[in-house]
């Protein structure tokens, strides 16, 4: 599973990496991926920090 965000839409209000800091990290007052591929173990609240993104900038593939 891997997972991309849109920098350029990202507001950098931080909802993904509170919900799954595995995942996300902060970085210039936006959210990044860590890694090119999702930890197992981290795929359910990876796919919620997709779910409450609030502007819908996450995507899974």
């Amino acid at each position: 599973m891997k997972v991309t965000i849109d920098a350029d839409a990202c507001i950098g209000c931080s909802l993904c990496v509170s919900t799954c800091p595995e995942v996300y990290k902060m970085e210039d007052d936006k959210a990044v991926v860590i890694g090119s591929v999702v930890p197992k173990g981290a795929e359910d609240t990876c796919k919620k920090a997709v779910e409450d993104c609030p502007v819908t900038v996450i995507v899974i593939s």
